[in-house]
């Protein structure tokens, strides 16, 4: 692949710029992404066909007399986020039959399209002469956006140019309808067509999408929307559900949905690149600090509140009733990744690093056709199956199956978030083997990373005179080995080597792995007095299958006086290192049948002191992969309080 989801202009006012060329050939990502090429990226359309979503724009193209199929409005969504996956894909491996599907799918949405450029099934099938009336539900613009962003994927991809022109007309059709003095002066209640028209411009080299993102990004937080809603026994107050409460240069923390806020931002992060605006930039600096700070889960998960699919307040964390949905993790992404090459600073980085490996990763199987929407920290023994999407259980499909083409998307993406440039040289952010071209030369990165710490970066090409070589240090080094010595981590996080390089030149990384034993702040009241275990970028987590016979995980506290101990299982969830240490039973608390008195917060522990439970902690992104039971990432330590 030469070019992926973000392709800067020239004019860009960025620190860094996207790898030019970028392939991940080896090790733990690309075993990932090759089930998600030969097992999840091939079943969509067979899902898409039997959820109606095709169906759909067969009967608005007049090929059927079929009403519409679907809950939702946005079912279109589904399938421009399948064909952008594959169009990634085909970039990265040609494949006739997948090729083949691609434009099948293009000539049905062509078909479907109105003269007028006008393209959503709900309402061309179900609700014909009701356009643009709903636009708190409707998804109208939301569904524009993701038809957008495939269709410049297709044309980077293979050069081609029919889907891009329905996407054009689309546009078109949009920027004759929205405006000051036009038939409709308000924004989408879902965020997603400003980061589109962003690299719609980029594509085109036509100043008119930036400015229609421009407008849609300026208009939002004045009110143009219903403040609130209630649908389905759900009611929310206020504008900010749909961010529209507060323009987002006044912001001062994430709010509402956290999908539909993640996905604005990336818009705004996409605008202020391109424009230069500085009062832009730091709101969105503040607006990433606050939800990391008080809003992000050790996974790197968002979302406290299934009401809402919200954010929540600050420091509510609960981890049974996380909500963590995997396309939050994946606007997280998105959102970092502008944030880290307009600003050039690492934090962004360390974050998608971390969500990557934990928050987003759980999102998927193992097996590549099961799915989790919502991604909590802990299930309890005897936990209540919740049907449908919100289940904390692995399901084929979704009703609402906005996660899965959007898993697919990001990892057939995924090489181009690994690497950067600028005039000095190349930066490499994530540690995934294969090879990236960026800043004038090339380099190979190979290892076993997230198992063993040492990486091998090999300069592939480098310019004449003097050129950096960096690596990106993570805050959980606090040194890394370096050829054989060793180094403090940069305050910035970089590690910059400049000198003149040779092609062939090699340079070892070890970074430590180290088992950590993490707590949280104590404003996090749901897991005061816990732990959790990670090692690298890895966050571990306990699974019921994995207990003795007769032991329940929430009767278990860690043993603290155990120093968990790390041991790589080939055999085992595809290969991976496990945490072994130990745990003791808790004794019950308040007394038979009722669960408060006097020293029922206080850990105590039944047995004898020299017979604990043997415990292997398991990395979180490969639960529930085996059976359904009891998780949990936070841990109560044995004498440690109430947990």
């Amino acid at each position: 692949m030469t070019h992926g989801p973000i392709r800067l202009t020239s004019a860009a006012h960025a620190r860094l710029r996207p790898a030019t060329e970028a392939r991940i050939t080896g090790g733990f990502w690309a075993a990932r992404r090759h089930t998600n090429a030969s097992v999840s990226i091939p079943q969509g359309p067979r899902k898409l066909e039997s959820a109606g979503n095709l169906g759909n724009l067969r009967a608005a193209a007049g090929a059927a007399d079929t009403d519409f199929t679907g809950d939702f409005p946005f079912q279109d969504s589904d399938v421009h986020k399948w064909l952008e996956a594959a169009s990634w894909q085909l970039a990265d491996t040609p494949d006739a039959e997948l090729a083949g599907e691609v434009d099948r799918l293009i000539a049905l949405l062509a078909a479907a399209q109105e003269p007028d450029g006008y393209l959503q099934t709900h309402y061309q099938v179900k609700h014909p002469g009701r356009r643009w009336q709903d636009l708190r539900w409707g998804h109208e613009l939301y569904c524009a956006g993701h038809l957008i962003q495939a269709a410049v994927a297709h044309h980077r991809a293979t050069g081609r140019t029919a889907l891009l022109e329905v996407a054009l007309r689309f546009a078109a059709h949009i920027e004759e309808t929205f405006g000051p003095g036009r038939a409709v002066d308000a924004v989408c209640g879902h965020p997603e067509i400003e980061t589109a028209l962003v690299e719609l411009y980029r594509e085109t080299g036509e100043r008119r999408w930036l400015d229609l993102a421009a407008y849609f990004v300026d208009l939002r937080g004045h009110g143009s929307l219903e403040p609130g809603f209630e649908r389905g026994g759900e009611s929310v107050t206020g504008g900010a559900y749909w961010q529209d409460e507060v323009p987002v240069r006044a912001a001062r923390t994430v709010t509402g949905h956290a999908v539909r806020q993640l996905y604005l931002l990336a818009g705004a992060a996409d605008l202020a690149t391109e424009t230069g605006e500085g009062e832009l930039r730091e709101a969105l600096e503040r607006l990433w600090s606050a939800m990391v700070s008080g809003k992000t889960y050790l996974t790197g998960g968002v979302g406290a509140r299934y009401e809402g699919e919200a954010f929540g307040d600050a420091y509510e964390l609960p981890p049974d009733r996380a909500y963590a949905e995997t396309c939050a993790a994946i606007a997280s992404v998105q959102f970092g990744w502008r944030m880290a090459l307009l600003t050039g600073e690492s934090r962004y980085s360390d974050l998608i690093e971390r969500t990557l490996y934990n928050g987003f990763l759980s999102g998927v199987g193992l097996d590549g056709e099961h799915w989790l929407y919502v991604n909590p920290l802990q299930v309890r023994e005897g936990y209540e199956f919740r049907p449908g999407d919100q289940s904390a259980r692995r399901t084929p499909w979704f009703r609402c199956a906005c996660c899965p083409p959007n898993v697919m998307r990001l990892l057939a993406s995924l090489p181009h978030y690994v690497a950067s440039g600028d005039d000095t040289g190349l930066q490499v952010h994530q540690y995934a083997c294969g090879r990236y071209a960026a800043g004038g030369g090339a380099v190979t990165v190979a290892g076993d990373y997230p198992w063993d710490g040492r990486i091998e970066i090999t300069v592939d090409e480098a310019p004449a005179g003097p050129w950096t070589l960096a690596l990106r240090i993570p805050p959980w080094a606090a040194t890394a080995g370096l050829d054989g010595g060793t180094v403090e981590r940069p305050a910035d996080g970089w590690l910059r080597l400049r000198r003149v390089w040779s092609p062939g030149e090699r340079v070892e990384l070890r970074l430590p792995l180290d088992v950590r034993v993490t707590g949280a702040d104590p404003r996090v009241d749901a897991v005061r007095g816990t732990v959790a275990l990670e090692r690298g970028p890895l966050v571990y987590c306990l699974e019921q299958t994995d207990l003795p016979p007769g032991v329940s995980l929430d009767a278990l506290a860690l043993d603290p006086e155990r120093v968990p101990v790390a041991e790589h299982r080939p055999g085992l969830l595809g290969g991976v290192t496990v945490l072994r240490t130990h745990g003791r039973v808790r004794a019950a608390g308040g007394g038979a049948g009722w669960p408060y008195g006097a020293g029922a917060g206080e850990d105590s522990v039944d047995g004898p002191a020299d017979d604990p439970v043997e415990l292997t902690a398991v990395p979180y992104h490969a639960w529930a992969n085996r059976a359904d039971g009891a998780m949990r990432v936070w841990l109560p330590r044995a004498g440690g309080g109430a947990g």
